[in-house]
């Protein structure tokens, strides 16, 4: 499994413990260095080779967007922030999340998952596409799912039901949260409560498609683009 060497730059303590409990929990995450200021945390590129950055805004001697707008080819930077105005800012500079104070584990899980999604692109060789895979908790443990094991996902509230031929994952997230980090060339959205697996789609009416024996239905405001998309798909 290939590790990303991250640091935190973060000048408050407690936020940046939050950080370094949570990136114990990550199998793929080596925490490198906490730094206090953007500064330090110059430096530390210097001497490390680094994957991924946690950083905070407000930061002192130099803001965490300008220390960012001075990287010339920056690593992958999470945003961690209890200020919603800057995001857009954010999202402008190519980050690959942006992290609400406080910030649950659950939706810290889903920043770092697309991390690994983005450093790991879906390769032409089937034998890479096929570790293609995201981390999910479950039961206060990191589970892992590749993602060819996948038949659909299905939402119920505030969790989704993650569903292959050997077993049921349960886990709290919302269904468009997952849907933005799986491959669209493999996953499609078919209704407000599912995506499927493509490849795993045994057959396809207007109205439901059957997954494993399974059958699921086709929402009103996704049939046009779900039939057009398997219609390709065939041709």
């Amino acid at each position: 499994m290939k590790k990303y060497n991250c640091i935190i730059v973060e000048d408050e303590p407690i936020a940046a413990e939050v950080l370094e409990d949570y990136i114990r929990q990550i199998p793929f995450l080596e925490l490198k260095a906490v730094c206090s200021d953007a500064i330090y945390a110059m430096e530390t590129l210097k001497k490390e080779n680094i994957d991924l950055i946690f950083l905070d805004i407000h930061l002192p001697k130099l803001r965490g967007l300008d220390f960012l707008k001075t990287l010339k080819n920056p690593p992958s930077i999470i945003i961690t922030s209890a200020y919603q105005e800057y995001a857009l800012t954010g999202y402008e500079l190519n980050v690959t999340d942006y992290l609400l104070k406080p910030i649950e584990f659950n939706r810290f899980l889903m920043a770092v998952n697309k991390v690994n999604r983005k450093e790991n692109p879906e390769s032409s060789n089937a034998h890479l596409a096929d570790r293609e895979h995201l981390f999910f908790n479950v039961s206060k443990k990191l589970v892992k799912v590749y993602l060819e094991d996948i038949l659909y996902v299905e939402s119920l509230r505030e969790y989704i039901r993650i569903t292959t031929k050997e077993k049921n994952i349960l886990t709290k997230m919302q269904l468009g949260e997952i849907e933005g980090m799986l491959p669209v060339n493999s996953f499609i959205r078919i209704h407000r409560s599912f995506i499927v697996s493509k490849p795993k789609i045994e057959a396809f009416s207007p109205a439901k498609i059957e997954i494993n024996g399974k059958t699921l239905p086709i929402g009103r405001n996704y049939k046009e683009q779900v039939i057009a998309n398997m219609i390709k798909s065939v041709g």
